[in-house]
């Protein structure tokens, strides 16, 4: 039997949330996912997640408020590391965010 889930890569939200900046702690970022603030987008079905342990995936849309504004993002790279900001930001493509 083989694993066909673990060769497409993927990474928990909270983790990938974190790595990009948009969380200051990994804990913060947790704190998010499970206030139900983080809309996923994959495969064309949208769902609000509610588990920091949720898989997040190149080419998923994240949609999320932050600093009293919608910020919508595509997922591009999962990252290794929290690195600098311009590390940070190759990690995702902004997108134009829906009118609320």
């Amino acid at each position: 039997m083989t694993p066909v889930a673990d060769s497409v890569p993927h990474c928990r939200i909270d983790l990938w949330l974190w790595r990009a900046r948009f969380a200051k702690t990994r804990g913060m970022a947790a704190d998010m996912v499970e206030r139900g603030l983080i809309r996923l987008t994959h495969h064309g079905v949208q769902t609000r997640l509610d588990k920091p342990s949720r898989s997040v995936h190149p080419g998923d849309d994240l949609l999320f408020a932050q600093g009293g504004r919608l910020v919508a993002v595509r997922v591009v790279q999962l990252g290794e590391r929290r690195g600098p900001p311009e590390e940070a930001r190759a990690l995702y493509a902004a997108l134009d965010a829906p009118e609320a």
